[in-house]
């Protein structure tokens, strides 16, 4: 039994659901997001919120329960609030800039990488060595991060790099003489 799916996903104020099919649509303050929730899940709308359920007992049924469950809650979290991933970037001479709807990062190459920014994702530098996204899809910002992330991934001597800001680098000691 899926402990998550058992939970219904709570709708605040402010914001709209409907469910047609097994297509759940969300609306709210800072957009709309949709998800189409797999055949073997059922979805009901009821007092307490959306409501999943597996339609048998499976186990592939049962292990879509859960996720499909998390995906409707992402949906509503990101249309009230929205997701938000810091990149670090670490090196000297490392850093980035964004110009309208570029990102311009100099990564030690002999040119400057340019990043385009999709549409319905913010990017931020505050620093120019910090890159903060922004967006109501958690998919698609995590995708952006790691994206950005794959120009220059840090490496485990000297830890130069792009890191997320929460991740933490495991550093390997250098040759001895």
């Amino acid at each position: 039994m899926s402990r998550i799916g058992k939970k219904p996903v709570p709708v605040p104020s402010g914001v709209t659901a409907t469910i047609n099919g097994q297509n759940v649509i969300v609306k709210g303050p800072k957009g709309e997001l949709s998800f189409v929730v797999n055949d073997l899940v059922s979805v009901d709308m009821t007092d307490d919120g959306i409501r999943l359920d597996p339609r048998n007992q499976t186990k592939n049924a049962r292990s879509l329960w859960g996720m499909s469950r998390t995906m409707v809650a992402n949906l509503i979290t990101g249309v009230t609030s929205g997701f938000e991933k810091q990149l670090a970037i670490t090196g000297v001479g490392y850093r980035a800039q964004v110009q309208g709807k570029t990102l311009n990062l100099a990564l030690g190459f002999s040119h400057d990488v340019k990043f385009d920014i999709p549409e319905g994702v913010e990017i931020k530098c505050p620093k120019p060595t910090e890159i903060v996204i922004n967006g109501i899809d958690k998919q698609q910002i995590g995708q952006v991060a790691a994206n950005i992330r794959e120009y220059r991934p840090p490496e485990p001597y000297k830890g130069k790099g792009i890191r997320y800001a929460d991740e933490f680098i495991v550093r390997k000691e250098g040759k001895k003489k």
